[in-house]
């Protein structure tokens, strides 16, 4: 079936005078706004439209003059990495007025603008949406004046308006995730981390102040990313009496051999009276209470700045391009739309609806209508307040339920951060179900060796945040050992398996499946939770650890690329991690703005190579002086990382010169992303309800 021809609906849709795309960034600036910036503009250029950037948002749309400024390829090159937005952002107070609209209109109309691409947060956005409401209104009025023709009403008649959400506190409902966001989670955990080494030396309690007037999602999910002891946000205040459970758990905590406590505080934090909790307030409760050492840190503004996430660059580039998708196919009567990420897709929702759903959360709160709050955020902040609830405070024994089932967990495969996170939570959610859990070293290899041994709660504190397989994995299969690990399972009386690895686990649940038939200790709830960097797991979007692995592929190539400023031209050859999937290279690519990458799934030949390197020869005559090229490890017997690199080297002679570099197990290490510690704990949580669900069904039916 042929492709429809991307440039020709463009230009049906946006008929006459109408060709022309702007974008600009209002509000409070978030790091990813540039990679937005920068797909809209690629994307809008590569469908033939004109496309301006609009400096300092609205003030630069009223001002007009050269805040209107058409953009070019080139001119968004090297703005992935850069934190902020590089063409500045301000709060205006005259767009606000009639008389700022009225000039704001005239600015665009004497360049032919009725399209806008709005990155900001919901004020910025209703603010456009009251624009396109008006426009037609301020056309006639500037007829009547005298400052366009007559003809231009019917020309420009309609403003079409597409939004996306640039926000760290993520406080905009209808998506899962705001630009920005995963970006500020990323400094908040940098200083959890640092802070829980001298915490540990000194024993003390630090209290951590984060970002988020009306939203907690930064406190909760940063809370969850690191196995705070107490977190305070303003969706859920906690009930009367906190203050007094809150020094018990902490005091339990102590008395269990812990040296430090962690309490994270959301700015906008209240009581259930609608009274402020501040960090400091904490701070004098704990030292008063309980009179440990105590430490206030307010993050502030830190959490805005810095480069962004691998996450927010490829969010922010799915956005763009799906922001001007939309712009091809709106005609005169479509609302305003707001790009949104919903699970791992990018969808296009009613912009207004969202806005005022937004509002009523704020109205929720105000009207302490809490949990009504909490539902309106959406279904993954409940679902981390859930979680996060589970996981950090644990019941007397007394309450939990006596379920007499015995569940062991192993990692199978390569490391992958994240892994210990997803150990913790199954841990501490499966004795929560009442049952007692066993900790399996080295895989299926220590299984059959009958390295098995019951784990409790306290083992795994401090696990969220550690790099690699802290239980130890290996790659060996279960299927020569089949009788032996079966033996195993009698002996401990094993009745679930839960399997945290790669494709190498997805294959061993294939193996003990296979020999149900001949042993009867396999016939019991087996599941695996996806845990490797190459995210090459059927059935699974993503996998825990590919995160971590792209972050640190990302922040390579930015550093790779830095080293070639200042110096003549040149490329860089870069070789990923991934066995046969390139779910690395590519998305990777796309984080770090690499001319070409090459993948397993996407043959290629001679003559492509060729492409490229000519691509790469016109590029070098620009003022554009490095490249970047992605190969995945397995991508072509032939083609190797040497040849490329030699290929490359003869062919861009007296052009650019070549570089290259393997990443190699770099890609494996390091601490696990906010983002695979919050991804391994959910889904490992959600994994463990599983079994616990099947084991019951299995109870009754015994």
């Amino acid at each position: 079936m042929a492709q429809p021809d991307t440039k020709k609906i463009f230009f049906e849709n946006l008929s006459g005078a109408g060709k022309a795309i702007a974008v600009l960034t209002s509000g409070g600036d978030a790091q990813g706004m540039n990679a937005a910036v920068r797909a809209v503009v690629r994307m809008g250029l590569y469908v033939g439209a004109k496309v301006y950037f609009i400096r300092e948002g609205y003030q630069g749309m009223v001002d007009g003059g050269e805040n209107i400024k058409e953009a070019t390829w080139e001119s968004v090159s090297s703005m992935l990495q850069v934190g902020g937005t590089v063409i500045g952002s301000a709060r205006c107070k005259e767009f606000r007025t009639h008389e700022g609209r009225l000039k704001a209109a005239l600015n665009l109309v004497t360049l032919g603008i009725t399209n806008l691409c709005v990155i900001g947060g919901d004020g910025s956005l209703t603010g456009a949406n009251l624009f396109r409401e008006e426009w037609s209104g301020l056309l006639t009025e500037l007829v009547e004046q005298g400052s366009i023709e007559p003809q231009s009403v019917q020309t420009y008649s309609a403003l079409h308006i597409v939004g996306m959400v640039g926000s760290i506190d993520n406080d905009f409902c209808g998506t899962d995730m705001t630009i920005g966001t995963d970006s500020a989670l990323h400094r908040i955990i940098e200083v959890v981390d640092a802070i829980m080494t001298t915490a540990q030396s000194h024993q003390r309690t630090f209290v951590l102040e984060v970002m988020g007037r009306h939203c907690g999602y930064l406190a909760l999910v940063s809370a969850l990313a690191c196995g705070a002891d107490w977190v305070l946000i303003p969706e859920m205040p906690p009930d009367d009496g906190w203050e007094e459970k809150m020094c018990e758990k902490l005091s339990a905590t102590r008395s269990r051999g812990t040296r430090l406590n962690i309490i994270i505080v959301a700015e906008g934090a209240i009581d259930r009276h609608g009274k402020a909790i501040t960090s400091s307030y904490v701070k004098d409760l704990v030292v008063r209470c309980l009179g440990f050492d105590t430490r206030v840190t307010i993050l502030g503004h830190v959490q805005r700045g810095g480069t962004p996430s691998a996450f927010d660059r490829i969010l922010a580039s799915r956005m763009g391009v799906e922001a001007v998708l939309a712009l091809l196919e709106t005609t005169a009567n479509t609302p305003a739309c707001v790009v949104s990420l919903c699970g791992n897709q990018s969808v296009r929702l009613p912009l207004m609806e969202c806005v005022q759903m937004t509002q009523e959360v704020q109205k929720a709160m105000d009207e302490k209508r809490f949990e009504e709050a909490v539902k309106l955020r959406g279904r993954s902040f409940e679902n981390n307040l859930k979680t996060y609830k589970l996981l950090a405070h644990r019941k007397p024994e007394s309450e939990l339920p006596q379920s007499n089932f015995n569940v062991a967990v192993l990692n199978v495969g390569a490391p992958a951060a994240g892994m210990n996170a997803a150990v913790r939570s199954a841990v501490r959610v499966g004795i929560t179900e009442g049952h007692k859990m066993f900790a399996v070293s080295d895989g299926f290899e220590g299984f059959y060796k009958g390295q098995i041994k019951e784990i409790k709660w306290a083992d795994v504190g401090g696990w969220t945040g550690q790099g690699g397989s802290l239980l130890g994995t290996k790659r060996t299969l279960p299927a020569k050992h089949v009788g032996k690990i079966a033996e195993q399972m009698r002996m401990h009386n094993i009745n679930a398996l839960l399997v945290i690895g790669g494709f190498e686990a997805f294959l061993s649940l294939l193996e003990l499946l296979t020999a149900r038939g001949k042993y009867d200790e396999f016939c019991v709830p087996m599941i695996m939770v996806p845990a490797t960097v190459s995210n090459n797991v059927p059935g699974s979007d993503l996998s825990i650890g590919a995160d971590t692995a792209l972050n640190a592929i990302t922040t390579t190539c930015d550093r790779i690329k830095q080293s070639a400023s200042g110096t003549k031209r040149r490329v860089f050859i870069i070789e990923t991690m991934g066995g046969y999937c390139g779910y690395l290279a590519t998305v990777a690519g796309l984080a770090a703005g690499a001319d070409a990458a090459y993948i397993y799934e996407e043959p290629f030949d001679i003559r492509d190579l060729q492409a490229n390197v000519e691509h790469l020869t016109e590029k070098m005559k620009t003022s554009i002086q490095r490249g970047l090229v992605l190969r995945n490890e397995n991508c072509n017997d032939n083609y190797t990382t040497d040849f490329i690199y030699q290929l490359y080297t003869e062919e861009g002679k007296g052009v650019f010169d070549c570089r290259k570099n393997v990443l190699g197990h770099m890609q494996q290490g390091g601490a696990p992303s906010p983002f695979d510690r919050n991804f391994g704990t959910k889904i490992s949580a959600k994994a463990m309800q599983w079994v616990t669900k099947k084991l019951r069904e299995t109870f009754r039916q015994a």
